[in-house]
């Protein structure tokens, strides 16, 4: 059995990072930057920008994401940061419906997950997922967001579960907190 363990993201582990966010899905274009940026930053921004703009965001003294590791192979990656760190979820109309202040630092959210194709169907996302809500946790935080897609409600491509399926969020004790669209949902763990 493989086992699988979870570091903090940072900008010397930067390798991992590009390792584990460049084995399927878009991680590889995209960066973890979608949250980061206006939707017109994000498309003026070449692939290379955006990875430069991931690599000053690991520097930061709070870890914004974590990665996975399978028998020492950086495997996947989630994004787990304050609310207040990722600016367009503020600006996302589906999100408008949180039932907390946007405005508020000890709201964090699960924004992204990569899991490298050969590494899926093993467990890594879920223990990401655990993982995620831990750090958030320890990091101060009063309330953790997700922004899954209920795959019940709507066909979803591998790279479309980027936000994650909700039905690993019921499974980790997540709770459907708003539901700004009908595939959309907002989850939220009681986090005592």
């Amino acid at each position: 059995m493989s086992e699988i363990r979870i570091e903090e993201a940072s900008a010397d582990r930067f390798d991992d990072v590009e390792h584990a966010l460049t084995g399927g899905g878009d991680g590889a274009s995209c960066w973890c930057q979608w949250w980061m940026l206006r939707a017109k930053d994000f498309s003026a921004a070449s692939r290379d920008e955006r990875r430069e703009m991931l690599r000053r965001d690991l520097e930061a003294p709070v870890p914004s994401a974590l990665i996975a590791y399978v028998d020492d192979e950086p495997a996947g990656w989630v994004k787990v940061s304050a609310r207040t760190d990722q600016p367009r979820l503020a600006r996302t109309r589906n999100l408008q419906q949180s039932p907390q202040p946007f405005d508020d630092p000890s709201v964090w959210a699960i924004t992204c997950f990569v899991v490298r194709r050969e590494h899926r169907g093993g467990g890594v996302a879920n223990r990401l997922l655990d993982a995620a809500v831990n750090h958030a946790r320890t990091r101060g935080a009063r309330i953790v967001e997700a922004y899954p897609i209920d795959t019940e409600a709507t066909k979803a491509s591998s790279n479309e579960l980027f936000h994650g399926a909700l039905s690993s969020f019921l499974d980790a004790g997540f709770t459907e907190v708003a539901r700004p669209a009908p595939a959309r949902p907002i989850v939220s763990p009681a986090l005592a």
